[in-house]
């Protein structure tokens, strides 16, 4: 499986609406996309502006298409203007689970 791990950092001031806008994006990501596995959204306990996104898609490919769904756009034009600078991505590769792992995880990412 392809992961991402994210770093945003965010303006001051943004962080309640930060979060729920970013609800929409993670939750329309494991309820709408077959090939997403996981979306975690993670704050720093010691900086209220920076967060962390951790993703995990079938392949590239899937990723790319996140970022063509409807609520990956909407998320994006909405937060957009709240960074406070470029985002940080690394792409890494999953060891475990492994892959029959993942996608036996995938019902339960529905109940939150």
């Amino acid at each position: 499986m392809y992961a991402i791990f994210v770093t945003i950092n965010i303006k001051p001031g943004y962080a309640k609406e930060f979060t729920q806008a970013s609800f929409g994006d993670s939750q329309g990501s494991v309820r709408d996309e077959p090939d997403c596995f996981r979306f975690d959204i993670l704050s720093d306990p010691e900086n209220p502006n920076r967060f962390y996104l951790y993703e995990v898609y079938r392949d590239a490919a899937a990723f790319e298409a996140h970022r063509e769904t409807p609520h990956f756009k909407k998320w994006f034009s909405t937060v957009e203007e709240m960074f406070d600078s470029e985002f940080e991505r690394i792409d890494m590769n999953t060891e475990f689970p492994s892959d029959k792992g993942w996608e036996q995880q995938k019902p339960a990412l529905l109940n939150w």
